[in-house]
Order: C-alpha cells, then sequence, then structure tokens
C-alpha cells in the first residue's frame, strides 16, 4: 500500500459515520461467553467434587445418587478424571 493510498484509507475511515439503528446489540455474545466460563467453572468443581468424594472413600454408588445417575454412568463420565490413591 502506498502512502497516498494509506492517507485517502485513513481519512474514508475518519469521515465514515456509522448509522446506530443498524449496530447490533453484542449482550447476547456476552451472555453466551459468560455462561460458557461459567458451564467450565462448575465441570472443574464438580470434578474436584467428585475427586475428593472418591478420596474420602465414596463409592460409585453413592456418586451416582448425588448425580441422578446410575454408579456405571458415573464411573465411566468420572474415572478418567479422578486419582484415588492405591489402597496402602
Amino acid at each position: 500500500m502506498t502512502v497516498k493510498h494509506e492517507t485517502e484509507v485513513e481519512d474514508w475511515l475518519d469521515n465514515i459515520e456509522p448509522d446506530p439503528a443498524a449496530a447490533r446489540d453484542a449482550s447476547h455474545m456476552r451472555r453466551i461467553i459468560a455462561a460458557n466460563e461459567a458451564l467450565d467453572t462448575a465441570q472443574t468443581e464438580l470434578r474436584d467434587a467428585v475427586n475428593a468424594a472418591r478420596e474420602a472413600g465414596d463409592s460409585w454408588a453413592v456418586i451416582g445418587v448425588a448425580l441422578g445417575i446410575s454408579r456405571q454412568a458415573a464411573q465411566q463420565r468420572f474415572s478418567g478424571a479422578v486419582s484415588i490413591p492405591p489402597p496402602a
């Protein structure tokens, strides 16, 4: 881009008057972003809570009841995310 062209583009951009009626409200996008961040936080908290329950000796059946799912579903969902120390 030449200097003359850059100046013309800058002048053109400086003289644009956006139509406020055509502007879009970004509140929906902000809400989606906030909900996604809250979901990530909640998933981390749930994973940590399940990990703490397993480390405390709670069974998958008890965790399943707390989640409203079967023992097998709880184990399948969280067994890879849970680190339980081996029995001594």
